[in-house]
């Protein structure tokens, strides 16, 4: 791939102000390689979702020019494969900002564009999304196409079929074009895996059924048969035209495509609108197609910091141990004393870092594919039967699962472990994606104990107490490397640890990674003779009464939270400071009830005053 030093250079992209453009193009092949080749050179500065782009650059010119989006509308799964969408609708003099400060989001997002007809950024969602659409339009009697565009992935998720159960009784034409790839983030699982996977290897029955209608339709006698073979519910029928699981759902199957075939492509979905009714169109692509790193190792350019485009290396050095990767250690150390723990993914096996005990326990791990609420189910299941549950999960994807914390395990009074990893702001990914909601929503159910480490030392022990505890435990944890740690810091095994002068009269109250910037701003307070003491809550939930009473001791407290403000630990540490009758100053900084954008972790903490500077800022006039 050529190297292209100017976005000026872009001989076809600059010529696309919207969709309608595509019609002056004389070489979309020529126009796909400067998309793949822009796309490549903006995730190597910003970083970002790069496999998933590379591999929809012909699918997505395909789509916009065959629809008329936004009369027709395009509602693309998970998202984070809308790069060469947001090129194609007026975006492309903004996509060099892409996940940055200000700048346009990395997934699709109805604030951004008219052509952005849905904000996504969770798996399987799509369906459900379009087919409300769709009815939208019907009802409204509006004209127009409504294609949803999932993955073989996100396939796995029930919710995908939940809206494909509806949609057979829909009265237009519905368009679901199918992704496939043959991977989501981990190695796809499952029956639907395998189905696709014969789908793919077996002739395009489409194709066939295209050549018997030609040869039958030449003559008067091969029509008749022909009609006859439209009508029919018999054997020949599900021979030739090869019924499916889709097809029995009322849908129209047509594929394998060639999705890198933009020929194929436009034929499939020419077809695809002329048959008023709901079809599928199962299209085959290769994830980081057109650069051969990305095409060797799929998963590792999945999601990818700032790397050099020449070797494929990322820029950011090695830090040190992150959080995920501490935990991935911790659970092998204790599956390893004890027989009963299992480990759960979904489809996240290498982002929470359990391949170390996949490959040393696979009879204890589970991958359940993109299907949260099915981990919490079945963890309750396997807790029921006698075994320690451990579902490893990212923040924002527990979200899913919360009716199968509260109805199928705590309700029961089952044993089960939650590692919520990148709990708190994540960055880039913005608003979809930030894990400051798991606090508020775990700490509605009954019986919950939530643990919430500071620094990597503590992960382990806290762990290890976490599968010797009854009920639900939690164990959430930030995305990446630990911040600053003072010197004598220690993990005490305590609810809570108070570090400073406990004779101030202002306390500073914290968890987790805010503890961090917390202590360095006391201690630079400490520097010019303004003292104060620090509460590091370990246990954030249920909260300690002894906590609560030291707390009472001091005239002003101020409680610095990296979660949503409604439903905080802040606000229920109010209300029990009241409730035993407080005199004194009380107020919390924390993320606000507002979803935050995309931005660095930094730049993040910075805007909700969470920073080291503005907590400094904060405790010099309280």
């Amino acid at each position: 791939m050529d190297f292209i030093n100017s976005d000026n250079n872009y001989e076809y992209l600059n010529k696309i102000k919207s969709p309608k453009d595509l019609e002056k193009i004389d070489n979309l092949e020529k126009l796909c390689a400067e998309i793949r080749h822009k796309i490549l050179s903006i995730v190597s500065k910003n970083g970002g979702h790069l496999a998933s782009n590379l591999g929809v650059t012909e699918l997505t010119v395909a789509l916009h020019k065959i629809f008329c989006d936004p009369e027709d509308r395009i509602i693309w799964d998970v998202s984070h494969q809308c790069y060469a969408h947001k090129m194609l609708t007026g975006r492309f003099s903004k996509i060099n900002t892409i996940r940055q400060d200000n700048g346009i989001s990395g997934f699709t997002n109805r604030k951004e564009s008219e052509y952005d007809s849905f904000t996504e950024g969770h798996s399987s969602t799509s369906v459900s999304a379009a087919l409300g659409i769709a009815y939208s339009k019907q009802i409204k009697k509006e004209p127009g196409y409504v294609i949803a565009v999932i993955g073989d992935g996100a396939l796995s998720g029930g919710l995908a079929y939940e809206g494909i159960n509806n949609v057979g009784r829909l009265k237009r034409n519905f368009i679901l074009v199918i992704n496939d790839n043959k991977m989501s983030i981990s190695k796809n699982v499952g029956a639907v895996a395998r189905y696709l996977n014969a789908a793919r290897i077996r002739p395009s029955y489409m194709k066939a059924k295209d050549a018997l209608e030609k040869i039958l339709n030449k003559t008067f006698v091969g029509k008749k048969i022909n009609n006859i073979i439209q009508k029919s519910k018999s054997a020949v029928k599900r021979v030739i035209y090869r019924d499916n699981v889709l097809s029995d759902m009322g849908f129209a199957y047509y594929g394998p495509v060639d999705g890198h075939n933009l020929d194929e492509l436009q034929k499939a979905f020419i077809t695809a609108k002329s048959l008023n009714r709901p079809v599928v169109v199962h299209v085959i692509t290769e994830k980081g197609k057109g650069y051969k790193f990305a095409e060797r190792k799929p998963k590792d350019y999945h999601c990818i910091s700032a790397f050099d485009i020449a070797t494929g290396e990322k820029f950011s050095k090695n830090m040190g141990k992150t959080f995920s990767q501490e935990f991935g250690h911790a659970i092998c150390k204790l599956g390893e004393s004890n027989p009963k723990i299992c480990a759960i993914t979904a489809a996240m096996a290498e982002g929470t870092c359990l391949q170390e005990f996949r490959s040393k326990f696979k009879n204890r791990f589970f991958d359940v594919g993109i299907a949260e609420e099915h981990a919490v189910t079945f963890a309750g299941g396997l807790s029921a039967g006698g075994m320690i549950p451990v579902f490893a999960v990212y923040s924002t994807f527990l979200q899913r699962a919360y009716d199968q914390i509260l109805h199928d395990v705590a309700l029961q009074e089952l044993d089960m472990i939650l590692a919520v990893d990148r709990a708190g702001f994540v960055g880039e990914d913005g608003e979809t994606h930030q894990g400051i909601f798991d606090v508020p929503f775990l700490s509605t159910i009954p019986g919950t104990k939530i643990f919430s480490p500071s620094y990597i030392e503590e992960l382990e022990p806290m762990l290890k107490i976490c599968t010797e505890s009854k009920g639900i435990s939690v164990i959430r944890y930030p995305k990446g490397t630990e911040g600053y740690k003072p010197e004598k810091f220690k993990y005490t095994g305590n609810d809570f640890d108070f570090y400073g002068y406990k004779k101030a009269n202002i306390l500073v109250v914290s968890y987790g990674r805010i503890f961090s910037s917390v202590m360095a701003a006391s201690e630079r307070m400490a520097s010019v003779g303004k003292n104060l003491c620090v509460l590091k809550m370990n246990v954030i939930k249920p909260l300690n009464k002894e906590l609560v009473s030291e707390a009472m001791k001091f005239d002003k407290i101020i409680f610095f939270e990296e979660s949503a403000k409604s439903g905080s630990v802040s606000e229920k540490f109010g209300d029990m400071l009241i409730e035993n009758g407080f005199n004194g100053k009380y107020e919390s900084v924390t993320a606000g009830d507002k979803f935050m954008s995309h931005a660095s972790v930094k730049s993040q903490l910075k805007k909700s005053h969470l920073n080291t500077e503005n907590i400094v800022r904060k405790l010099m006039f309280i």
